[in-house]
C-alpha cells in the first residue's frame, strides 16, 4: 500500500467508525455523505485529480460538523480530517 492508499484507508474507517456512536442529527448528516466519498476513496482506483476533489469535499463536509455530541466520535473526526489534510498535501 502506498501512504495516499493509507491515509485513505485511515480517514474512511475513522469515519465509518462514527456510525457506530450516537450522533447529533446535523453531524450525522454531514458525516455520513463523507463516509460515503471517503468509502469510494479507499475503494476505488482514481486518478489523481479526482482523489483530490474528492478528498476537498470530505474536508468541506467535514467543515459543517462543529461537534457531533459524542466525544469519540469527535476524535474520529479529528483523525479523519488529519488523514483528509495529509492526502491534500501529497
Amino acid at each position: 500500500m502506498t501512504d495516499r492508499e493509507d491515509l485513505l484507508a485511515s480517514m474512511h474507517d475513522h469515519l465509518a467508525a462514527t456510525e457506530e456512536r450516537p450522533l447529533a442529527t446535523d453531524a450525522n448528516r454531514w458525516l455520513g455523505e463523507a463516509q460515503a466519498i471517503a468509502a469510494d476513496l479507499a475503494e476505488s482506483d482514481l486518478d489523481d485529480d479526482t482523489v483530490q476533489n474528492r478528498t476537498e469535499k470530505v474536508l468541506d463536509l467535514l467543515a459543517e460538523v462543529e461537534e457531533t455530541g459524542d466525544e469519540e466520535a469527535d476524535e474520529h473526526v479529528a483523525a479523519a480530517r488529519r488523514a483528509a489534510e495529509r492526502v491534500r498535501q501529497l
